[in-house]
């Protein structure tokens, strides 16, 4: 299975996100090292966000990525 790295940029809503799929590698740490120079080509303004995702296919990587979920629950001792 594919690692894919996608690309999201803000939307109007938090109900739907603006996606674009940027490339898939076979091994992690390349995606890793793509996602990081993305990052550093970013403005501090920027409110651009980049995911990698591991997914059978590209269907399955956004459909994870659209779903919605839940915040974690934060222990006493995290606070």
């Amino acid at each position: 299975m594919p690692y894919f790295v996608y690309k999201i940029k803000p939307a109007v809503s938090n109900l739907v996100k603006n996606l674009e799929m940027l490339q898939d590698f076979e091994a992690y740490k390349e995606a890793k090292n793509f996602v990081k120079d993305e990052r550093k080509k970013l403005s501090d303004e920027d409110k651009t966000e980049y995911k990698i995702i591991f997914a059978d296919n590209a269907l399955q990587a956004e459909e994870k990525l659209m779903e919605k979920r839940d915040a974690p629950i934060l222990r006493e001792w995290e606070k």
